[in-house]
C-alpha cells in the first residue's frame, strides 16, 4: 500500500530540479500523487475504511497547497508538473 523506496527514488530522479534536490515542491507533489493513487485504489476495495479516507483527504489538501504555492511562484514549473502527472486544474 505504501510507496516503496525504489518508487520514491524514481520519482525524485524524474522531478528533481538539481543534483541534490530531494524536497522541492515538484518532488513532494509527485510523491504525494503516487501515494494518493495507491490509497484511492485501497479505498475502492475497502469502502468503510474511514481512517484511511481521512488520511487521503489530508494528502489531497497538502498537494493542493503545494500546487498553489508553485502556481504563485513559478507558473511554468506548475504547468509542467500538471502535464507530467496528468492532474487537472
Amino acid at each position: 500500500m505504501a510507496v516503496t523506496q525504489q518508487q520514491k527514488n524514481e520519482l525524485v530522479e524524474k522531478f528533481r530540479i538539481n543534483e541534490k534536490d530531494t524536497g522541492s515542491a515538484d518532488v513532494q507533489i509527485a510523491v504525494l500523487t503516487k501515494r494518493i493513487e495507491q490509497l484511492t485504489e485501497h479505498l475502492r476495495k475497502f469502502t468503510k475504511d474511514h481512517h484511511s479516507r481521512r488520511g487521503l483527504i489530508m494528502m489531497v489538501s497538502r498537494r493542493n497547497r503545494l500546487l498553489r504555492y508553485l502556481a504563485k511562484n513559478d507558473y511554468a514549473r506548475y504547468q509542467a508538473i500538471l502535464g507530467a502527472l496528468g492532474l487537472r486544474k
